[in-house]
């Protein structure tokens, strides 16, 4: 029965340092503190959220290198080893994904333990008495935030999913909450802790030492998101009164901007390392810290390739960050965001194209590339093209390619009317929606949003279509041609099925 804290929620010890005392005969353990006697202070909540952000750093949670449980489930990455770690880590992106998959599990529990320390949070803050309500406010708003943004990652890619928000103590609790919520009471819950954010006391923007951790701004982009993902994924009937609040919350964020256009802000700046702190187009970002062995960045370095130094001083001796073929494909001539974000490798071992969008060769970084490249998880563009996408959804085609034009234009790229000119673009992209669709591909390629994208954009019907559509040439071993209908989920991961087979059923298909 231990067995089961571990694995549906992930409990997290929260460890915390407690003063002198000279009461030797009942002194506690400061690194075995019980949840009871932690939550004094104003600064233990403070430790205890910042605990929250620790957990989303994690490779099996939202950190910069989990890529394998997004875009390598898209058409953007991939990898042509089929042997390594058991085969694992290939089956997402080979549609062979199995239920008994350990990295799929490692991602469920990761993706709780954020959640729980969430809850932690939230279940004690009442405790401690605080010098400013606001203060207090604040922290439960960060926390929420940071709950409802898990939850959203999870609810695209499982659906319907146990649904907990508080700290549960005993077994009885965690047997009462071992059950898939239905995903509308997981969106419910999401849109409740988001409005709890957009109507805190939080800044508009975080600056200086708190850049990376929540504001308003942030909380009104994501709210957007959600009603955007729900409006076209959820059959509630409430379609366009989901898309004028997507629209209500991306406007909010937007119009927090401090800059003018979006083409002031050069391509380059957002992912600069010097610039991470300062440049406007940035909203929320997970912070690594250059050159710190234990929290800097290795996703330069990682990325790639042998032969390469672009990204880094780090000398590489594998094959980088995989790009595929379908993507190097869509790009179209002279955008400049190709020449930025890959690059084609000669090694003998290499001979394809790999990711250089994340770049240190600093000599902060160094020999052993302890990067100082922040992990993107919400910008403009992201939040602009959104707004074409909602303006569509609404009829409002012209306001939405005033949107898209936004981007292209700070790309270099003509604008829509006239791409439409063009045959090659608009025997590719044949329509507003999939204007956009492409837009948000070569904008945000490698951020981790394509999967969620195309599941937004496309019915679980129009997916198959649109992988059996693609040319398996692109896509080297991965056969694409395995997508089908039980590919729009994830299989719950076997270890919380056989908990309460009735409770945790299966998605269909595995």
């Amino acid at each position: 029965m231990k067995k089961r804290f571990a694995i549906i929620l992930g409990f997290a010890t929260v460890l915390a340092t407690s003063s002198c005392n000279k009461d030797f005969l009942n002194q506690i353990d400061p690194n075995n503190q019980p949840v009871s006697e932690y939550f004094q202070t104003e600064n233990d909540v403070l430790l205890a959220v910042n605990g929250i952000y620790q957990s989303l750093r994690s490779s099996n949670a939202i950190g910069e290198s989990s890529g394998l449980f997004t875009e390598e489930r898209s058409d953007n990455t991939g990898r042509n080893d089929s042997q390594s770690n058991a085969g694992e880590p290939f089956q997402f992106g080979d549609f062979s994904l199995l239920s008994s998959n350990t990295y799929l599990k490692s991602h469920w529990v990761d993706m709780y333990k954020c959640i729980s320390r969430a809850n932690l949070v939230l279940t004690n803050i009442d405790k401690v008495a605080f010098g400013n309500e606001n203060t207090k406010k604040g922290y439960a708003a960060e926390a929420k935030f940071l709950r409802a943004l898990i939850y959203f990652h999870m609810v695209r890619k499982w659906g319907d999913v146990p649904l907990v928000t508080k700290q549960l103590t005993t077994l009885e609790e965690v047997d009462g909450a071992t059950f898939r919520a239905k995903d509308t009471a997981v969106y419910s819950q999401i849109v409740n802790d988001l409005l709890d954010v957009v109507n805190s006391p939080l800044p508009d923007f975080q600056t200086g030492a708190n850049v990376g951790r929540v504001s308003k701004a942030a909380g009104n982009g994501l709210l957007g998101q959600v009603y955007l993902t729900m409006a076209l994924t959820i059959d509630n009937g409430k379609k366009v009164e989901n898309l004028t609040k997507a629209k209500q919350y991306l406007d909010a964020c937007y119009n927090m901007r401090k800059f003018g256009q979006l083409k002031e802000i050069p391509y380059a700046d957002v992912f600069s390392v010097e610039k991470k702190s300062s440049c406007p187009e940035l909203i929320f970002q997970i912070v690594y810290k250059q050159g710190d062995a234990t929290y800097a960045s290795s996703i330069a370095a990682n990325n790639q390739a042998k032969g390469e130094t672009v990204n880094s001083q780090k000398v590489s001796t594998g094959v980088g960050g995989n790009v595929t073929g379908d993507l190097v494909n869509e790009y179209e001539a002279n955008d400049l965001r190709k020449d930025f974000s890959i690059k084609y490798a000669n090694a003998d071992i290499v001979k394809d194209w790999f990711i250089t969008k994340f770049r240190d060769a600093s000599d902060a970084a160094g020999k052993n590339g302890y990067g100082g490249n922040d992990f993107i998880l919400m910008r403009y563009a992201d939040i602009i093209l959104m707004l074409a996408e909602v303006n569509m959804y609404l009829g409002d085609n012209a306001t939405a390619i005033q949107y898209l034009d936004m981007v292209r234009a700070r790309a270099g790229m003509p604008d829509y009317a006239t791409s439409m000119q063009n045959t090659a673009y608009s025997s590719k992209f044949s329509s507003l929606k999939l204007a956009i669709l492409h837009e948000r591909r070569i904008e945000l390629a490698f951020e981790n949003h394509r999967w969620y994208d195309l599941l937004r954009t496309f019915t679980t019907d129009e997916l198959v279509t649109y992988f059996h559509a693609k040319d398996q040439t692109y896509f080297g071993i991965a056969k694409v041609a395995n997508f089908s209908r039980k590919d729009r989920y994830y299989p719950i991961p076997f270890d919380e099925y056989k908990l309460n087979p009735q409770k945790m059923y299966q998605n269909p298909g595995y």
